[in-house]
């Protein structure tokens, strides 16, 4: 199973801005579809965006436009810039992978929090 640690996650004032990092263990992140998640209080666990192997990418209509996923072959590691927040962007956000050889896995989660 492939082992995934965010980081990044914080308190920001709305309008402003966080950078979310995953860091993925194995030697072949390359293959990976990974995925960054967010789950508020009180509500289920939802998709924020998507990146395959071959870039391709997908957001939810709620975030296009402000964030940016992306991802670094070379460091195992996936990112999503986070622009222009809201409160509503308030939830702890997860990592998720998926490989045809290593399944799903899922990070521990950050908390990000956007408040004045």
């Amino acid at each position: 199973q492939v082992q995934l640690v965010e980081s990044g996650g914080g308190l920001v004032q709305p309008g402003g801005s966080l950078r979310l990092s995953c860091l993925a263990s194995g030697s072949t992140f390359s293959s990976y579809t990974m995925a960054w998640y967010r789950q508020a209080p009180g509500k289920q666990r939802e998709l924020v965006a998507t990146i395959t192997p071959g870039e391709s990418i997908y957001y939810d209509l709620s975030v296009k436009g402000r964030f940016t996923i992306s991802r670094d072959n070379t460091r195992n590691t996936v990112y999503l810039q986070m622009n222009s927040l809201k409160p509503e962007d308030t939830a702890v956000y997860y990592c998720y992978s998926y490989g045809t050889l290593s399944g799903t896995s899922w990070g521990q989660g950050t908390q990000v929090t956007v408040s004045s």
